[in-house]
């Protein structure tokens, strides 16, 4: 309401902190959704263009080129090479090297640049081991379709990788979907010289007709075949050694220790593997635990939102089959710099249907007309109240101070109120255990659409968890806009509390503390204005965000108490942190895993997926607004809603909780108002048909 608020700003640190953090995070995903996609596209070989060269087609699979120069080479007579293909996999590169060990044996291990990432272990359990690593590409995708930029970013990252994971380099190298040296034509051909001018020695594998016994270099993948014919091959007689590539070939070892610096790059690298390949699998699992925290809500609020329908006028303490409840009643309307409105406010209270009405103006040192324009209203249940700005939680606490009845109905001065809102309102108080009632909040400035954004979320948030508020008996805020409580039961928790931003929840938390019960009159309806733009919407949702959190932990001892307060707050508090909280923390997990999905994953499923969420949502939507008498064409916007207003949502929840969390104090910030409250306002029994 005013500025009186004004606390020490909140520091940016932690707001830059927490952006590096979203980028990293934001980068490794991108990296690891690029990396998994390309490993599960499964490339497949083009047709080649032109043959192998015919330096290069002698049937021997080592190929060096040099310059413009061709050497191959195979191996020696009663000496096998034995090459493995992708991996590591933690399921059969400790089975092979297990094999390989018994019997003495060294091979050579053309790694995954992904997988070495991802299992680094492995890979330091294949060079202590003495094996020789080999290159195979990052993600093993087709180089002979890829630019020379595409294939210097394979080769690198494969470096890179190794040496974070084991310190070492390699130049050996065997291109993906190669199989014979013949099988590298056309575009391979091109790839390879690429490789070559960076220092590569090509490795294929002889033709699978060739007999071991006169040296080959066999070729496997790491699979439950592969470590068969492998078993069957050590049983062969004939063949003298089992060696590497470069070994059987007498050349110098290819694999060289990693320079400092490549290390260091390298562990960056399998810090951003590792962040990125985490994220996705928690994304998924928080993809589920958010979509079973969205379905339990929905499913919550219909079934109580029914419960509440049946019951409201048999079972509720306060229907009306009880006494009818004609007692005068104050109102209190605490103003700051409200001119545009409160004129209206006033006289749709002085056109209300209760018999008796003291209506208190609190003018909390407004710099505009707001006193003046309420003082030259010409009636004598008007009275205007002047004091300095102290807030809004002060305003009414003088306003109490004033009051002349024992039923106080608290509105805010940007609201316009229904003839009968007002003794719809009180009735509950019949019975003497009601402490408080809750109005019916409706958006009086819908024509916009963020004005139709709001309300749905009114509609469909705020009245359906009413709802089920009363059915549970724990509803933990009458709103600001339009409220009712007995005098007693304010004087008795200290009246409104200055402790937190969110007044009427503190409020509303202190009157179940003290063993009151709050209930919810859906027929008193209220006509308020929301903002208007999406800078104004921040800071009201970010104020009332930071006061709810703000008033759960005053109220957190309830959870310990016994009789109306302990069941209060073991059922509202903990629904206000799963959903209120939690939820929206985690909600943006489906937008994120939606775009992941389209540009890394499969398209439809995650289409499907969100769809399916937009589905769920305008069916409970659709549900709330029947039941708050309003047409359904509102739903038009609900997926807009979900694509922008849900978002901003989110964020403002985020900087609530990290605000919260760094301890920053946060000051009221006052809405612009234009006195748009009762746009869509009608006039007696016509006012709950909602007419939008």
């Amino acid at each position: 309401m005013s500025p009186r608020h004004a606390h020490r700003p909140e520091p940016r640190g932690h707001w830059l902190l927490l952006l590096i953090v979203v980028s990293a995070v934001a980068a490794a995903l991108v990296f690891e959704g690029w990396t998994t996609h390309e490993v599960a596209s499964q490339p497949t070989r083009r047709p080649c263009t032109s043959p192998i060269p015919k330096a290069a087609d002698t049937g021997k699979p080592v190929v060096r080129i040099d310059g413009g120069g061709v050497q191959t080479a195979g191996m020696p007579a009663r000496t096998v090479a034995l090459t493995f293909d992708g991996g590591p996999d933690p399921v059969w590169t400790p089975r092979l090297l297990r094999l390989l060990r018994a019997h003495h044996a060294h091979a050579t291990f053309f790694l995954s640049g992904v997988q070495s990432a991802r299992h680094p272990g492995l890979v330091r359990r294949i060079r202590d081991a003495g094996h020789e690593i080999g290159s195979l590409t990052y993600t093993g995708s087709d180089l002979g379709s890829a630019s020379a930029a595409r294939t210097r970013l394979e080769l690198s990252l494969t470096q890179t990788a190794l040496a974070g994971s084991a310190g070492t380099t390699t130049r050996l190298l065997r291109l993906p979907l190669t199989t014979q040296a013949d099988t590298m034509c056309g575009g391979e051909w091109t790839a390879a010289r690429r490789a070559a001018e960076q220092g590569y020695l090509l490795v294929a594998a002889d033709r699978p007709d060739r007999r071991p016994e006169r040296g080959v270099i066999q070729q496997y993948s790491q699979t439950d075949s592969a470590y068969s014919e492998i078993k069957k091959l050590f049983r062969n007689r004939k063949i003298e050694k089992y060696t590497t590539v470069s070994e059987g070939l007498g050349r110098a070892p290819v694999n060289a220790p990693a320079s400092t610096v490549g290390q260091l790059q390298g562990k960056a690298l399998l810090q951003v593997q590792s962040i990125g390949h985490a994220f996705v699998q928690a994304m998924t699992w928080v993809l589920g635990v958010a979509g079973a925290l969205a379905l339990l809500r929905l499913v919550l609020i219909i079934f109580f939102a029914r419960a509440h329908v049946r019951r409201l006028h048999r079972f509720r303490p306060g229907a009306p089959w009880l006494r009818e409840v004609n007692e005068p009643v104050t109102v209190l309307i605490p103003a700051y710099n409200e001119e545009a409105g409160i004129e209206s406010t006033v006289r749709s209270l002085l056109a209300s249907t209760h018999p008796w009405l003291q209506i208190i103006v609190i003018d909390d040192g407004s710099t505009d007309r707001t006193a003046d324009l309420a003082t030259w209203i010409d009636d004598p249940r008007v009275s205007v109240i002047r004091q300095p700005n102290a807030g809004k939680a002060a305003a009414l606490n003088t306003g109490l101070a004033h009051a002349h009845h024992d039923i106080v109905v608290m509105v805010d001065a940007d609201t316009v109120f229904e003839p009968d809102a007002i003794h719809q309102l009180v009735q509950p108080l019949a019975h003497p255990a009601i402490g408080a009632v809750s109005g019916n909040t409706k958006v009086g400035n819908r024509r916009r659409l963020l004005g139709r954004w709001q309300h749905l979320e009114y509609v469909f948030g705020f009245n359906l968890d009413r709802r089920m508020y009363e059915v549970l008996e724990c509803m933990p805020t009458v709103p600001g806009a339009i409220g009712a409580f007995r005098r007693d039961a304010l004087l008795g928790v200290g009246g409104v509390s200055e402790d937190t931003l969110a007044e009427d929840t503190d409020l509303t938390m202190a009157l179940w503390r003290a063993g009151w019960r709050v209930v919810y009159q859906e027929s008193a309806v209220a006509w308020t204005e929301v903002p208007t733009s999406l800078r104004q919407l921040w800071r009201q949702r970010y104020r009332w965000c930071y006061g709810t959190l703000q008033a759960m932990w005053k109220h957190r001892r309830a959870l310990r108490e016994v009789g109306p307060a302990g069941r209060f707050a073991r059922r509202a508090l903990p629904y206000l942190f799963l959903f209120q909280v939690a939820l929206p923390l985690l909600a943006p997990i489906v937008d994120v895993f939606a775009l992941y999905g389209v540009a890394f994953a499969d398209p439809v499923e995650s289409i499907g997926v969100w769809t399916a969420f937009l589905v769920v949502q305008l069916l409970g939507a659709g549900y709330a607004l029947r039941l708050d008498k309003e047409r359904l064409r509102a739903l038009w916007a609900m997926p807009l809603q979900l694509l922008v207003y849900r978002q901003l949502m989110y964020l403002v929840i985020i900087q609530s909780v990290v605000s919260a969390l760094f301890g920053t104090r946060l000051r009221w910030h006052r809405m612009h108002r234009s006195g748009s409250a009762g746009e869509h306002r009608t006039v007696g029994p016509a006012a709950r048909q909602g007419l939008s």
